[in-house]
């Protein structure tokens, strides 16, 4: 067995998002899996680059990692397009009735939170109400389910509809404001100052900040496919990838023996830390250490904010090699044909000086 890991590029100029292709098993009998997909933009280049490279009109699972509109607008598109074996999507308006009674407002009923979310989420319901108009399976992705060969190692069920869903963006204001909140809340500045880092100095924080609930709530999934080890975190926080390493190490899993890695929130420092990083790639490793960990971020072609140079200096200096889209689609591949025309990326280096 085989697979191919390919990231599609998203955005034309500074916006980001996220659209993967994942293709495994052996010739004659491939199971395809695309893991959310950016901009309707991107999920026409999805449909193309499936028909075109994999021959087939036929995708075995779809999954939208999380609801924000840079990961879920483009599946419209591959579902209305090509024939879907399964989608697996959170459907956060079907849980309206169990978080109804965090909120201030005593008038809220079942329905009019479950209105609520789905108007806040309108590209994530469109998604949901095309799939059940061609009668596509739907289920929703939580710790322990199986998607393919793929484990989802977070969110908890519980988690993300007890904490996680009630302090989503334009959720009705909360009876005693969470500690979710305050922190999802905090401004963020843009930077203005750059700082020396050397491979002996790591500025990466531990308390830089969180990101926000919609993205702690994304899935990370786990793969395995014949002793090739993958991991993919759509924009997973650091508490969900504690989580996911929690959960992992109660299966037997080691994260650190993942091959692939996907850096999380196109590289954004709010989504990891010193001590995420030592779970999830390893340790430092000695300057010039041949590289044994492949990871992959997605960014625009015209970005200044990401990643991050402190983000890719700390996977480098856990002794992983960084690639990124930057416009154009890339590809990493472990005993799967090799293609005519397609060349080997050039990884980012390790940069001197780093975002204060």
């Amino acid at each position: 067995m085989g697979i191919e890991i390919e990231f599609i590029p998203v955005g034309d100029n500074t916006k980001n998002g996220d659209a993967i292709v994942v293709r495994y098993g052996e010739e004659g009998n491939y199971k395809v899996m695309v893991v959310d997909g950016g901009t309707k933009d991107s999920g026409n280049k999805i449909v193309q680059h499936i028909q075109e490279y994999y021959d087939t009109d036929y995708v075995d699972y779809v999954v939208n990692t999380h609801p924000d509109s840079d990961h879920v607008s483009g599946l419209t598109t591959v579902i209305e397009e090509l024939e879907v074996g399964e989608l697996w999507m959170h459907i956060p308006w079907e849980h309206s009735s169990k978080i109804k009674d965090l909120f201030h407002d005593g008038r809220i009923t079942d329905n009019s939170l479950s209105e609520k979310i789905k108007a806040s989420l309108n590209k994530a319901h469109q998604l949901y109400e095309i799939a059940c108009e061609k009668e596509i399976p739907i289920y929703e992705p939580f710790e322990g389910a199986l998607i393919g060969e793929f484990q989802v190692l977070s969110p908890l069920e519980d988690w993300y509809v007890n904490y996680l869903l009630p302090d989503f963006p334009s959720m009705p204001e909360r009876k005693e404001e969470s500690t979710l909140r305050k922190a999802f809340s905090e401004a963020y500045s843009k930077i203005l100052e750059w700082i020396e880092e050397t491979w002996d100095k790591e500025t990466l924080s531990e308390n830089y900040g969180s990101t926000g609930s919609r993205n702690e709530s994304s899935v990370v999934l786990y793969g395995n496919i014949n002793g090739y080890r993958v991991l993919l975190t759509g924009d997973a926080g650091k508490q969900a990838l504690h989580n996911s390493a929690d959960y992992a190490t109660n299966l037997g899993i080691d994260l650190r023996d993942c091959r692939f890695v996907q850096i999380p929130h196109h590289g954004s420092r709010r989504n990891v830390s010193p001590s995420v990083l030592d779970r999830i790639i390893g340790e430092k490793v000695e300057k010039d250490t041949s590289t044994t960990t492949n990871t992959f971020v997605s960014v625009s072609k015209e970005t200044e904010e990401h990643p991050k140079k402190v983000v890719t200096n700390a996977f480098i200096r856990r002794g992983a090699k960084v690639c990124e889209t930057r416009g154009s689609t890339i590809r990493h591949h472990k005993d799967m044909p090799a293609r005519t025309g397609w060349t080997a990326i050039t990884p980012l280096s390790f940069s001197s000086e780093v975002e204060k």
